[in-house]
């Protein structure tokens, strides 16, 4: 796939106003290349289930290109439109798939609602996931007890990668040992971490909570997550942790105490609904009002208390949110994103609401619940399959990812990327790996495919997602065995477990990420994709980024673009990729694995 097709996405340069209010309207601007031959360019949108047509007009032209605008009056909460361009005697469909010559359901229209977006820092901001028994040991550690349930690990011990048994392993890191180590945190450009569980339970990862009440003693305590907080903030970095809304552990005192908060019936050889048939993880039953009282709604609720002083986080990623509240006949599960979004911007109108989903969320993210997803299926998915070259194991799936090309690659993002609003897309988790999935360097088997991994990550749309120990290409084949440690002894000077060049890579893409505006908040419009190479323009009005990626060697390929490229980013453990301008246009080659990212205008 190489040359110029007519582009629309939902970015500032095609879209006057992203939260327009029921009764205006919002400008819409279209390009269609010089050679395409059009005679007519309509705006086709869904009024009160009828569709409508409104002819676009030419708004200008530019280099081998031509404009066309209409208005699109915005009649419901969720607006969808595609465009109908007119050609000799046939026309097309373009929609966020791209053009298409045949008819199409709405499915992949693209959307404008009249929901907020996510707060502005959160868009286009570089994630951290920390997994807090495994980042740092504080100072204070050795005070903290070891519970009962632990098997202690000394800290340069291998994680254990069998379910079950993984979960008991305990080596001590505290929310003091993440505040001593900020900033290693700070320098890699991270705008906000993300903490997995915090509040106490009998295991490792905490999503058994027995309680919701108070942070996990063993962490700190509510000290010791204020502390962070803090000291984060100082830093200009934000913090947020996680909620199970799906269920609790069957420790938590609810178990005991609040009975119609959970399913009582025969369930997977219980007899009550555990999560999968967990009998450790419970399911909440959100027919239960008082439920609603306690976790979601209100001042006085748990999503409030941890977003309000001392704590001041300033989010929650919601885990199994899909899950949420969906149990046979019941489905509250967007009702529940709603009433935590309501409360949230009651608490802090700048807090984000993310949701764990892991398959296609089209129906969860209109907008009004969850701010965005850990985008799993719309993102990193796609990513491992093409740059894995093999049938890899999914860690929390228990499925395989097959090999694919870079057509496929580019088909199956857009795929995803279609089926939400562009202000869901600019806030989505685009995840390089977490704590339930393999490490990215096991999974591609060398640096050089981690640095195509991670530049892919930092400049397509959305966030920039990895877990700690991801920059310095730590290993593991499942998401156990991936929560190794971090080494700090081996780190200020690399070691057996630490790479300095794969650190180094990330340090440059996250400045890079916060220098260059196009990767944060400009359009997407792919311009090739080869077996083995890809590449794409972000767009603003002002600037023109193009990113190409390869993951092994390729013919290259000539782009109609005028001008002299300015290297914004050259592979350093990839290969550089080259772009020389010539009378053709640009060319594109270079040997692979290869990444290159140019300032074109």
């Amino acid at each position: 796939m190489v040359g110029m097709q007519p582009h629309h996405d939902g970015s500032a340069l095609y879209v006057e106003n992203e939260t327009p209010q029921l009764g205006e309207s919002v400008e819409l601007r279209v390009r269609i290349p010089a050679d395409f031959g059009e005679r007519a360019v309509w705006l086709r949108h869904v009024e009160d289930g009828e569709p409508q047509l409104v002819r676009a007009k030419r708004a200008g032209n530019g280099p081998g290109e031509r404009w066309y605008a209409a208005e699109l009056p915005i009649h419901h909460l969720v607006s969808n439109y595609r465009w109908q361009l007119d050609v000799g005697s046939t026309s097309f469909w373009l929609n966020g798939r791209g053009v298409i010559d045949h008819d199409v359901t709405d499915e992949a229209d693209f959307r404008i609602t009249t929901f907020a977006p996510a707060p502005s820092w959160a868009r286009g901001a570089v994630i951290y996931q920390i997994f807090p028994d495994r980042f740092a040991r504080s100072a204070h550690a050795d005070q903290h007890p070891t519970p009962a349930w632990a098997k202690p690990a000394r800290w340069n011990d291998e994680s254990i990668g069998v379910p079950g048994k993984a979960a008991l392993q305990f080596y001590g890191g505290d929310l003091g040992g993440i505040e001593e180590h900020l900033s290693h945190i700070s320098a890699l450009g991270v705008d906000a971490i993300y903490l997995t569980p915090v509040f106490p339970a009998p295991s490792n990862h905490r999503y058994n909570a027995s309680s919701f009440d108070h942070v996990d003693p063993l962490l700190g305590g509510d000290q010791a997550l204020a502390s962070l907080s803090k000291a984060a903030h100082a830093r200009g970095i934000k913090i947020f942790s996680d909620l199970t809304t799906n269920h609790t552990g069957s420790e938590h005192e609810w178990f005991r105490t609040e009975r119609d908060f959970y399913y009582w019936q025969p369930y997977r050889g219980l007899d009550y609904v555990g999560w999968f048939g967990h009998k450790s993880l419970p399911k909440l039953n959100w027919g239960a009002e008082r439920l609603w009282e306690r976790m979601v709604d209100g001042p006085d609720s748990i999503v409030a208390k941890y977003l309000s002083a001392p704590f001041e986080l300033d989010g929650w990623r919601i885990d199994v949110a899909n899950m949420t509240g969906r149990f046979q006949t019941d489905d509250h599960a967007n009702e529940v994103a709603r009433h935590i979004r309501a409360t949230m911007e009651e608490a802090d109108p700048e807090s984000l609401l993310i949701s764990e989903h892991w398959h296609d969320a089209q129906h969860d993210l209109r907008g009004d619940g969850w701010h965005a997803n850990m985008n799993y299926s719309g993102f990193t998915r796609p990513m491992w399959s093409w740059l894995s070259k093999q049938h890899t194991p999914h860690g929390k799936e228990a499925v395989w990812i097959p090999a694919r090309g870079g057509r496929q690659l580019v088909t199956s993002l857009k795929e995803f990327g279609a089926t939400v609003p562009w202000k869901v897309t600019s806030a989505q988790w685009n995840i390089i790996g977490s704590h339930d999935t393999p490490r990215i360097r096991t999974l591609v088997g060398s640096a050089a495919l981690v640095e195509v991994a991670a530049a892919l990550a930092f400049t397509y749309p959305g966030s920039p997602f990895f877990f700690a120990g991801d920059e310095g290409g730590l290993l593991g084949h499942n998401g156990e065995a991936a929560r190794q440690t971090m080494p700090w002894d081996d780190i200020p000077a690399g070691g057996r477990r630490w790479d300095p060049d794969t650190a180094a890579v990330f340090h440059e893409l996250g400045r890079l990420r916060h220098a260059c505006a196009p990767l944060r908040t400009g359009g997407l419009r792919w311009v090739f994709a080869a077996e083995d190479a890809v590449g794409f323009l972000r767009e603003t009005a002002r600037e023109k980024v193009l990113v190409v990626l390869a993951r092994a060697p390729w013919a290259g390929t000539t782009l109609p673009f005028k001008g002299d490229p300015h290297p914004l980013y050259q592979g350093r453990l990839a290969q550089p990729a080259t772009c020389t301008p010539t009378h053709f246009g640009l060319q594109i080659s270079g040997a692979g694995p290869a990444v290159g990212v140019w300032r074109i205008g």
